[in-house]
């Protein structure tokens, strides 16, 4: 049995709720805003892309974007939808905490919480030295988590199970269930997911898996931005239409960084 990951075309539906575009205007408005020198993101590397949605719609703004992922059936599942879409993009299988592409970019991203990957400190250490590393002068690096609320409320700010639609098909998703419960120790917890699609007919797919996940808080952030040194924060939002983090609307954690001075 495959889990979410090796089935790239169905991590891509469940996650279609997501407004990439708006996304990367936000992104694209942060840069603007937050780099020191004006001008044009010219280059981008988004890391642990997965289907690499993101660097495909920067590449479709005309910005050479490469696009990172530790999967191999996730690496050639983006670059074949970056060929049927008539983009360029780079796919490169690496690990985010040990990468090397001898060049530096202006922009730097990873999204969807795809630090809850990096078990622990070290590993996020090590993935911020990575990322620091391949900035270039006056780049960013654009970090979006989940909002701790998440993990640590009784109110979580997203859903764990949600419907989605794209290209005639049907999903319902459920990603988490009642008795995943968060180590207190290792701070991970084995999500229980399970997507259902519809197939028309009345047949379906099913596809379960367990994924673990690690907790990040912003202090255990600040602490491994502070370990690295070669990164500072200069903003947090808690979406991508900048609410405050410590806004009860806002339901992720993004943080754009700069290399430290």
């Amino acid at each position: 049995m495959t889990g979410i990951y090796d089935d790239p075309w169905a991590y891509e539906l469940a996650c279609s709720f997501r407004d990439v575009p708006a996304e990367v205007d936000a992104l694209l408005g942060w840069c603007a805003r937050h780099r020191p020198s004006p001008g044009p993101v010219g280059t981008v590397l988004e890391l642990a892309a997965g289907p690499a949605e993101h660097a495909r719609e920067f590449a479709r703004r005309g910005v050479a974007a490469t696009a990172l992922d530790i999967n191999p059936a996730m690496c050639a599942y983006a670059a074949e939808q970056a060929k049927l879409a008539g983009v360029p993009i780079e796919v490169v299988q690496g690990d985010m905490t040990g990468f090397e592409l001898d060049r530096r970019f202006d922009l730097v991203v990873t999204m969807l919480d795809s630090t809850s990957h990096l078990m622990t400190l070290d590993a996020f250490v090590a993935h911020l030295d990575r990322a620091a590393a391949h900035l270039a002068p006056g780049g960013l690096y654009v970090l979006e988590m989940s909002h701790p609320r998440d993990r640590l409320g009784e109110e979580p700010s997203t859903s764990t199970g949600w419907t989605v639609a794209r290209g005639g098909v049907r999903a319902t998703v459920r990603w988490g269930e009642p008795a995943d419960r968060l180590d207190p120790v290792t701070q991970i917890a084995d999500d229980h997911v399970t997507m259902t699609i519809d197939l028309g007919g009345g047949s379906a797919r099913v596809i379960r898996d367990v994924v673990p996940y690690r907790f990040w808080s912003a202090t255990e952030l600040d602490a491994a931005l502070r370990l690295s040194g070669a990164l500072e924060p200069v903003a947090r939002y808690g979406d991508f239409g900048e609410v405050p983090l410590t806004d009860p609307a806002a339901w992720r954690m993004i943080t754009v960084l700069r290399p430290a001075a």
